[in-house]
């Protein structure tokens, strides 16, 4: 009987320190009969060595061995130059390949032969696939460490305390978006001891940010204007004059919190302008915005900068933190490794890797790009 041979490479792009698989998923792999190989020193910014592998039935290899051997090879960014040129026809790639801002990778590979799944397509409308969407997984590592930043961040207590030199307010928080990132961010600002204030364009989030313990922030949306939910459980892109009349609103509030982390984003897109430089210059000093749609494709906050922290004149530190996934690489490969092992168990079926387009996870992780 045939064997599937999945492969997990180690990660080029700067600042990536997760990995695909970890020791856990190995195991888990190996038991439904997929052999793994794992590129040497593929887990070592995870804090996964070699050995740890091998030790659960992995075989290390160097690159070269790796492509030539393996049926999938497992990543969790897009490919560098090299790596794409390495793969060949037949092969698939599996990965948070983001087809939406390359469209040009996955059109090369699928050219050329090489198969191509993204998970990062898959619709979060889909119940039987929330096992594996890694969008979901990382985006939830993403919100625990923003507020956790925003509090290292801040020079003064994110709770109330009280204490024989008096009482301590707790710090304001205003969490915007409220989609998982934003979720896990207000529940762990919440447990931090912060008084927390929620904003989506979403009226139906309302719920879920009120159960959580925050308050949902109101504001008058412009007459015509309707819900700013979209299709997959996303928001949908507003038009400018929607995110200007948003901004308008919203001045108040951000200028009077002590801390702001914002996480709206749109898959393949810009992500919106929610914060600008002359409210960020209303801001108290010692306040604190975490901007986690930082990216070379911009951010939520004006002026911010992809995985740099900036304390502007005023005194307000603004922190793009777009890879935080990977300032908690053992907790992110670990839940991204799961969401690889769900989908494996679904593809490989009587030894072989199987794309079919007629099923429905398959088509969407796909997106048409079957070869």
């Amino acid at each position: 009987m045939a064997t599937v041979t999945v492969g997990a490479v180690r990660e080029r792009a700067p600042g990536e320190r997760r990995v695909a698989l970890v020791p856990e998923a190995v195991t888990l792999l190996r038991r439904a009969g997929i052999d793994v190989l794992v590129e040497t020193g593929a887990g070592s910014g995870a804090w996964f060595t070699d050995a740890d592998y091998t030790a659960v039935g992995a075989t290390v290899v160097p690159p070269d061995e790796l492509y030539a051997r393996a049926d999938a090879v497992l990543c969790v960014g897009p490919p560098d130059d090299d790596a794409a040129e390495a793969l060949r026809p037949g092969q698939t790639l599996i990965g948070l390949l983001e087809p939406l801002r390359h469209p040009a990778l996955v059109e090369e590979l699928t050219g050329r032969g090489v198969r191509t799944v993204s998970l990062d397509l898959l619709p979060r409308t889909l119940s039987r696939a929330q096992s594996m969407d890694a969008l979901t997984s990382q985006a939830s590592v993403a919100g625990y460490k923003a507020a956790l930043l925003a509090a290292d961040s801040y020079d003064r207590f994110f709770p109330i305390l009280t204490t024989a030199a008096g009482t301590m307010r707790p710090a304001q928080v205003l969490v915007l978006g409220a989609g998982v990132a934003g979720l896990q961010a207000i529940a762990t600002a919440r447990r931090l001891g912060g008084v927390v204030t929620a904003y989506d364009v979403r009226p139906e989030s309302r719920g879920e940010v009120e159960s959580l313990g925050a308050r949902f922030l109101d504001i008058q949306r412009p007459p015509g204007t309707g819900s700013g939910a979209g299709a997959g459980g996303y928001a949908r892109e507003l038009t400018e004059e929607e995110q200007q009349g948003q901004r308008n609103a919203l001045d108040t509030h951000i200028a009077r919190s002590d801390v702001v982390i914002t996480t709206a984003q749109v898959p393949g897109r810009k992500p919106p302008l929610l914060v600008s430089a002359a409210v960020v210059e209303r801001m108290k000093s010692g306040s604190v915005v975490i901007d986690l749609a930082a990216s070379e494709l911009g951010g939520n906050v004006e002026g911010s900068e992809a995985d740099k922290t900036i304390v502007l004149d005023n005194g307000v530190t603004v922190v793009g933190a777009g890879r935080l996934p990977s300032a908690m690489a053992t907790a992110a490969s670990t839940a991204y490794a799961r969401n690889l092992v769900a989908l494996l168990r679904h593809l490989v079926r009587d030894g072989e890797l199987v794309l079919d387009p007629a099923d429905e996870i398959t088509a969407a992780l796909t997106g048409g790009g079957l070869s």
